[in-house]
């Protein structure tokens, strides 16, 4: 018997949303397209709900511009996530074939919804938000707006009292990096359970937290830019209150209060690993700071089988540093420990997990790690 098949229903039209149709007439073969970033050639993130499937059958799903996308290497190795109560998010079988990027789901329910990585919806950020400014000592500092004014709150951790470390970490100005936000979720529980560990961190340090510094660009679905079309990263020498407010409004914040070491938080499409990339090749970097980053590189290494030190970006040579980054900007600006942090969107292989791959809750598990990296080593900053 031939089983006929009903017509799906493909939506992206809500918070992070991002596909095209381009022939969805044959339900158990969906052919789509990802929708550039507004005002940018840029794309890779993709995040879609399907209705009407037919449980027990397999629908494949086909991404047929994946391979002209902005890194179009990346889907070697990498298996799209899938779920159906936006809850619970598990890999897919995936195959790239050089052109088009092919997932198939084999259906318990009549709907599912489709990412690039588990996203970290706007409702959940703004939850995070209030969960945070309820405990002791955690205030809103600050609040920016987005091109299209969008808050970007600044949380400090702390009484801001003379002679305390300030420590910075901000995350997602790149919007498609979604896993940077599940690493700020994760700072803020490891906060509420106000161990000794923290406790003593907080008693030198206070913590400047922006958990989304692109919140127009995450709604929209895009995977680098914002509404402007700017790269936030690309940025740090040329912030404008009309192109990049999101950074202007971090960089006033920074002169205000200072910095004593930053953490840009970020995701990397290539690459299988968890590792952080410093500012070796800055005009300012000093031996003190390359004893900065190595202790905390080697530090994290003993605390988490979830970072490594062997795959990474290739440091850049003296001098020879694109100051337009964040943590190159922020190092030589203020001559401390500045690193960027890459968490993968396929899986973390040194410690893979082949259900979920690298998720939001391994990134919140990291931060947890991070936390206790900073406070072995919060003395020694300056």
């Amino acid at each position: 018997m031939t089983l006929t098949l009903s017509p799906l229903h493909i939506d992206c039209d809500f918070d992070s949303g991002n596909i095209l149709i381009n022939d969805a007439t044959d339900p158990s073969r969906t052919r789509l397209a990802i929708r550039p970033d507004s005002r940018s050639d840029h794309f890779q993130w993709f995040h879609f709900k399907a209705s009407g499937l037919t449980p027990g059958q397999v629908h494949t799903f086909v991404l047929e511009n994946a391979g002209q996308s902005s890194y179009n290497q990346a889907w070697k190795g990498y298996q799209a996530v899938a779920s159906y109560d936006q809850q619970q998010w598990f890999r897919v079988p995936t195959q790239f074939d050089g052109k088009a990027l092919s997932f198939d789901l084999k259906a318990e329910q009549p709907q599912a919804w489709f990412a690039y990585f588990e996203p970290y919806p706007r409702a959940r950020h703004n939850q995070l938000i209030e969960r945070a400014t309820r405990l002791p000592g955690v205030e809103l500092l600050a609040t920016g707006r987005s091109v299209e004014g969008r808050d970007i709150p600044l949380l400090r951790v702390g009484d801001g009292a003379p002679g305390k470390r300030k420590i910075w970490i901000i995350a997602q100005q790149h919007p498609g990096e979604h896993m940077a936000e599940w690493f700020m979720e994760g700072v803020i529980e490891r906060l509420e359970h106000n161990d000794p560990s923290v406790a003593a961190l907080l008693h030198q340090a206070d913590l400047y937290l922006i958990a989304n510094m692109n919140p127009d660009g995450a709604v929209h679905g895009h995977l680098r830019t914002n509404a402007a079309g700017q790269d936030l990263n690309r940025a740090w020498q040329s912030a404008s209150t009309d192109k990049s407010p999101e950074v202007f409004f971090a960089q006033l914040q920074m002169k205000q209060h200072g910095v004593d070491m930053f953490l840009d938080v970020h995701g990397d499409e290539e690459i299988p690993h968890v590792f952080t990339a410093g500012c070796e090749g800055n005009p300012g970097y000093t031996p003190r700071l390359a004893d900065l980053a190595k202790t905390f590189r080697d530090s994290l290494c003993k605390r988490t089988v979830d970072f490594q030190q062997a795959h990474g970006y290739p440091r850049s040579a003296p001098g020879q540093a694109n100051l337009t980054l964040g943590a190159n900007s922020v190092g030589q600006a203020y001559d401390c420990l500045s690193l960027t942090l890459e968490m993968p969107f396929k899986d973390h292989d040194d410690a893979p997990n082949p259900q979920t791959g690298w998720n939001g809750l391994r990134s919140k598990a990291l931060a947890s790690a991070v936390l206790d990296v900073l406070g072995q080593m919060v003395d020694t900053l300056r």
